[in-house]
């Protein structure tokens, strides 16, 4: 079926208005029903999946809350434990740089060419300081980090 085929050109009604356009009729009888044969099977996937998670009884549904909030709760306390480490990092880093007479604004100006480094670089890992794992870690939220860094 050509693009010809489908193509429509509306009349306009005795005011002067056209009227909404009417889908073409289906081709056939047959692709009515494989139209609904799929939606029937998508909703069958679907109530499926319902029956599925009404079937658990309800201390195996809250156990796996359980297991999220406990997972979330330690993920939390690991976010508070990094946050803390790299403050007091910053704070050891703005001592030895006032100790050196190089002013703050040096300083976090040199860890963002540093962290740029590691961003678009290939395989910059300051020195050392990043591991293979943290590097591929870093490289899944290049995005997002990159707008952190600019």
């Amino acid at each position: 079926m050509s693009l010809s085929d489908k193509l429509q050109i509306p009349k306009p009604n005795a005011d002067g208005r056209f009227a909404a356009p009417v889908p073409p009729p289906a081709d056939s009888a047959a692709d009515a029903l494989r139209d609904a044969q799929a939606q029937q099977a998508v909703l069958a996937e679907q109530l499926d999946a319902v029956n599925a998670l009404l079937a658990k009884p309800l201390n195996e549904i809250l156990a796996d809350r359980e297991r999220f909030k406990e997972s979330a709760a330690a993920w939390d306390a690991f976010g508070a434990m990094w946050m803390l480490s790299q403050r007091a990092m910053k704070r050891v880093a703005l001592d030895l740089a006032a100790q050196l007479g190089v002013s703050e604004d040096a300083v976090v100006a040199r860890a963002l060419v540093h962290a740029n480094e590691v961003l678009n670089g290939d395989g910059a890992d300051l020195g050392g300081l990043v591991a293979e794992a943290q590097l591929a870690h870093i490289a899944r939220h290049k995005p997002l980090l990159r707008k952190q860094f600019r």
